[in-house]
């Protein structure tokens, strides 16, 4: 009985040993031929729009994306992340990050869009609650300015951003650009450029500064348009407008591209009546980067079913 005891401890710490060895081992690289849900492209990432701190919705979106591809490259947070620039509002954000740290890719892009500047007690804000909003914001995002850019894989993503909000020199929608802001799109545009690669540009805001063409988005839009139609590997993420996502979300040839992003929050639905109403859908873009191809898909995070897919290829000339 003494030997089946002492031969049971020896087993017991072989195996321990073991297990000890395969855990001081470094993770190996997922096998995509092991695992059929990662695809075989160079580069894939999401852009949502329009969270507005809706952290239930957030996290359906989550969920559903990493069940697409577990391995994806990076997700862009497109602005009105919170629904007001609170201290409180960004503390539920970065929980829910913080949650979802194993689900979520390395690269995480938070943009800032025009809810970062409110606060609905507030009518106007001073040069001081803009500095403070930008600041809270710039804190959550990891980054210096409200303009910033990074390389993901060998491919640039590059973050406009509006300056300033809700104030006595901007009204609550709009996105205000300035001179040093453009000046800097045009260097990170030319930065490492090769004809066809793709150029990935956000902006929360819309190109628009024509009232009679509807919501304006920003003044400066003819000014950014000028500039990304130098680029036709531009492709261009707005988000803003909560207009519904579907196959009329992609405009091509502008010479650049630009896309509609979705909303998070909600969407306005809008009869043939012209009645608008609210929808509680929870809406965003999942692409697939193959060289130069792009492969762009409206997803419905929420009924987790494809909306559309629009590939787009520029080839260099």
């Amino acid at each position: 009985m003494k030997k089946i005891i002492l031969a049971i401890c020896a087993v017991i710490i072989l195996l321990g040993g073991i297990g000890t060895l395969y855990r001081d081992q470094p993770t190996k690289p997922v096998d995509r031929a092991v695992n059929a849900q990662i695809p075989d492209v160079d580069l894939a990432f999401a852009v949502l729009g329009d969270i507005h701190e809706n952290v239930d919705s957030f996290q359906k979106a989550i969920d559903d994306l990493h069940a697409i591809n577990p391995a994806m490259d990076a997700l862009v947070l497109n602005g009105d992340t919170v629904d007001q620039g609170l201290e409180k509002q960004y503390n539920s954000i970065k929980k829910v990050l913080n949650k979802n740290e194993s689900l979520l890719p390395k690269t995480l892009i938070r943009n800032i869009g025009n809810h970062e500047f409110f606060n609905y007690e507030i009518e106007k804000n001073s040069p001081e609650d803009v500095k403070a909003f930008i600041n809270r914001y710039l804190e959550l995002a990891g980054e210096e300015k409200v303009y910033h850019d990074t390389w993901v894989k060998g491919y640039h993503f590059i973050s406009m951003g509006s300056e300033d909000g809700n104030s006595e020199t901007l009204d609550s929608v709009r996105a205000y650009i300035s001179k040093e802001q453009l000046k800097w799109l045009k260097e990170r545009l030319a930065e490492k450029y090769e004809k066809g690669k793709p150029i990935f540009v956000f902006l929360h805001q819309h190109l628009n500064s024509n009232p009679k063409n509807g919501w304006v988005g920003s003044d400066q839009s003819d000014e950014i348009r000028d500039i990304l139609s130098q680029y036709p590997e531009v492709i261009l993420f707005s988000s803003h407008t909560h207009r519904n996502l579907d196959n009329t979300s992609v405009t091509l040839n502008q010479p650049f591209t630009m896309v509609h992003t979705g909303a998070v929050h909600y969407t306005i639905i809008r009869d043939p009546n012209g009645k608008s109403t609210r929808e509680p859908y929870i809406k965003g873009l999942y692409l697939e980067v193959k060289g130069n191809k792009v492969v762009i898909k409206g997803r419905d995070l929420k009924e987790k079913s494809w909306i559309f897919t629009q590939e787009i290829s520029k080839q260099p000339k």
